[in-house]
C-alpha cells in the first residue's frame, strides 16, 4: 500500500501534469460530482487539458453542476499524464473505468473516507474534511487557481450535499470557514440550494411513497429499513436517482439510531445506505460486507436477491443491537 501524501506533495505532481483525467465514483452525489468539476474547472483555467470520466447518466438533480466538464469518451485523452480518482475509497468505486485509471502516467486519489485505501501513487486522504469538497478547495488555493463562481457553486454543491446542509456531526468550523469565502466569491447559494432541494421530479414523489410503505422497525424501534424493486420503480415510472435521500428520512424517525435502505440493482444484486444519528459506527458494519464509508454514513452491496439479502441484514442488525445492549441508551 502506498503512503499518505501532503498537500505539497500532492500540488506539485499536479502541477507537472498537463492532461488530467478525473474519476468520480458511480451513484454519483454532490461531493464526487461537485469536487470533479470543480477541478477540472480549475486545471483548465491553468492551461491544463482536463476531462471528468464517467460511466453512468449524471442525476437529474446534479446536471446543473457540469458545464461540459463531463464525458463517456474513454478515449478523450489517450495518455493522461495524470489520472485522478475523487471521493473513492476503493477501485471497486469506479471499477468500469479501472482500466483507463491505471492508463495515467501517475496516478492519484484524493478522498476523505476513514475507509479509504492508499492504492494510487499520490494518495491524499484527510478523514477530517467533512467533503471531499474542502480538500478541493486547498488544493486549488495551494496551487494558485483562481476560484470563480462556477468553480464555488460546485464546490458549495459538494460541502453541502455531504454535511447535510450543516446538520451531520461532520460539519466542522472549516466547513463554515469555506463555505463563508465561497460566499465572498460571490456564489449563489440560493440557485444551488434550489437545484439541489427544489427540483423533484414528481416521480420521486410517487416512488418515495411506495418505499415508505415498506419500512419496517427493527431492534425495538432503534433500526428502520425500506427497500425499493426495480419492479416498484418501473411502476412508479421512476429512476432510482428519485429515491436519493431515503436513508435520511428513515433516520429521522424518533428513536431510530439506525437507517438502512435496500436498492435492488440487479436480480442478483442488492445496494444497502446505511445512516446512524450518534453511536453507531456504520462504517464497522459496512466494512463487514467489503463496503464502505464514515462513521455515520456508509454502504455496501451483497450479491443476492433484494428479499434475500434483507432477510440476512435483519438477522445482523437485530444481532448488532441485542451485542451493544445499552450503549448510547438514553
Amino acid at each position: 500500500m502506498n503512503k499518505n501524501n501532503t498537500m505539497k506533495e500532492i500540488c506539485e505532481a499536479l502541477a507537472r501534469a498537463d492532461t488530467v483525467l478525473i474519476f468520480p465514483h458511480i451513484s454519483m452525489d454532490g461531493d464526487t460530482l461537485g469536487s470533479s468539476i470543480a477541478l477540472c474547472k480549475g486545471f483548465r483555467g491553468l492551461g491544463k487539458t482536463a476531462h471528468v470520466l464517467i460511466e453512468e447518466e449524471i442525476p437529474e438533480y446534479l446536471k446543473f453542476i457540469d458545464d461540459g466538464s463531463c464525458t463517456f469518451d474513454l478515449d478523450v485523452i489517450s495518455e493522461p499524464d495524470l489520472c485522478i480518482c475523487v471521493d473513492c475509497a476503493h477501485i471497486e468505486r469506479f471499477i468500469h473505468r479501472k482500466d483507463k485509471f491505471f492508463e495515467g502516467k501517475v496516478t492519484m486519489c484524493i478522498d476523505h473516507h476513514r475507509t479509504s485505501e492508499c492504492f494510487a501513487d499520490f494518495n491524499h486522504i484527510d478523514h477530517s474534511a467533512a467533503a471531499t469538497g474542502e480538500i478541493v478547495f486547498n488544493v486549488l488555493n495551494e496551487m494558485g487557481v483562481a476560484i470563480d463562481k462556477g468553480i464555488g457553486e460546485a464546490i458549495y454543491a459538494a460541502i453541502i450535499t455531504d454535511t447535510g446542509n450543516f446538520q451531520y456531526s461532520n460539519t466542522s468550523v472549516n466547513s463554515h470557514l469555506i463555505t463563508a469565502e465561497l460566499f465572498n466569491l460571490g456564489i449563489d447559494h440560493s440557485y444551488v440550494c434550489m437545484m439541489l432541494y427544489q427540483n423533484d421530479r414528481i416521480e420521486k414523489l410517487h416512488i418515495s411513497g411506495k418505499i415508505l410503505g415498506t419500512i419496517k422497525m427493527m431492534a425495538q424501534g432503534k433500526a428502520a429499513m425500506a427497500y425499493v424493486t426495480r419492479d416498484m420503480l418501473e411502476r412508479a415510472g421512476a429512476l432510482m436517482t428519485d429515491t436519493e435521500g431515503t436513508s435520511e428520512i428513515l433516520r429521522n424517525i424518533s428513536g431510530v439510531e439506525l437507517s438502512l435502505f435496500a436498492k435492488e440493482t440487479q436480480f442478483d444484486e442488492t445496494k444497502f445506505s446505511i445512516r446512524s444519528k450518534t453511536w453507531v459506527d456504520v462504517s464497522e458494519i459496512s466494512m463487514k460486507y467489503k463496503g464502505g464509508g464514515h462513521k455515520r454514513a456508509g454502504g455496501f452491496t451483497i450479491k443476492k436477491p433484494a428479499f434475500e439479502a434483507i432477510k440476512m441484514i435483519e438477522a445482523d442488525i437485530e444481532e448488532y443491537f441485542a451485542s451493544h445492549s445499552g450503549e448510547n441508551d438514553n
